[in-house]
């Protein structure tokens, strides 16, 4: 035999050397939950080591991610009350805007500041968007309350605007918004491909989301690729300055396919089933924690992300460095 690959193997140098996909810390973003009304950090138990944040527990933790060397921040907020237009978004006094305000003071040089702009965790009826008369999103209307969502996430300090809710013309809105009130260097993520998943189930503890029903008639059909790639498109011709997709390794597919052709850095979200799967699995013993959780987000990186969203993203900073 001339061809034998397995010379390239044969040590772990050797490996090293000609390994074609690494992950460095700054391609990680952490989320992290910050709830109102809570004296102490509250435990999510179908996430087993990711907490509800209260504004001075996350300090330390922001400490750790910016000494981690990770690439930024995703922050969502826990409400203590919530009502059907969730006007606790865009109150500056609301959790996810105090939470901002904190995190932009304590490590807003260090790390990318971000945002989930998106009112699911706002309403009352747990949905993304306000509700019309028949009890379905109302598009439009919606993407006039994230139009102010944006305007005060921008005041709050966002240096990154996470576009999730899957509304159509989402992104041109809000870019017209910031555009007018002269945010024009405020960059937007548009979660482009959005699926409407099962793996989203312990993120719904997280941010104690009170839907009823499903997402289908805005997030997208998990059997559709060719359409998650035609909304990176859209999302990127109506000025998003990344696109996302989200879940990650359930549609490695739809993220090679957005990488193949996107003139944008193109993001995943290793989302709270895949994390919660991995834990699960590896407290039983069925699988080697470690080996599982980096092999998980360098197969991200290698089907195309530029970036991973991931509840790991510290621990993984660490290991690195």
């Amino acid at each position: 035999m001339i061809v034998r690959p397995r010379r390239l193997r044969s040590t772990p140098a050797l490996r090293r050397l000609v390994t074609e996909t690494r992950v460095h810390p700054a391609d990680l973003v952490l989320p992290m939950f910050v709830r109102e009304g809570s004296g102490d950090p509250v435990p999510i138990s179908s996430m087993p080591g990711v907490v509800q944040h209260t504004t001075e527990s996350m300090k330390p933790a922001l400490a750790r991610a910016a000494a981690a060397g990770i690439g930024g921040i995703m922050l969502f907020g826990v409400p203590e009350h919530k009502d059907a237009t969730g006007s606790g978004a865009d109150d500056p006094a609301g959790i996810l805007n105090v939470a901002t305000r904190v995190a932009a003071a304590e490590v807003g040089t260090d790390l990318v500041v971000q945002t989930d702009l998106c009112l699911d965790e706002f309403t009352d009826h747990g949905h993304c968007g306000v509700l019309d008369s028949r009890g379905a999103v109302d598009n439009d209307a919606t993407n006039e309350r994230y139009r102010a969502m944006a305007l005060a996430q921008a005041e709050a300090g966002s240096q990154l605007l996470g576009l999730s809710g899957m509304m159509d013309g989402q992104v041109a809105e809000v870019r017209d918004a910031l555009d007018a009130a002269g945010h024009t260097d405020l960059p937007i993520l548009a979660y482009a491909a959005k699926y409407a998943s099962a793996f989203y189930g312990p993120f719904r503890e997280a941010v104690q989301s009170s839907l009823v029903g499903d997402r289908r008639t805005y997030q997208l059909d998990p059997a559709n690729r060719r359409e998650g790639l035609r909304e990176a498109e859209v999302d990127v011709d109506e000025g998003a300055d990344i696109v996302m997709v989200k879940p990650a390794m359930s549609y490695l597919d739809v993220l090679a396919d957005v990488a193949a052709t996107s003139p944008v850095p193109v993001w995943a979200y290793q989302v709270s089933g895949e994390y919660a799967m991995i834990e699960a699995a590896a407290a039983q013993g069925w699988i080697d924690r470690r080996r599982a959780i980096e092999e998980s987000i360098v197969s991200i990186r290698r089907a195309g992300a530029d970036a991973v969203l991931t509840y790991w993203a510290v621990e993984v900073a660490e290991w690195i460095r």
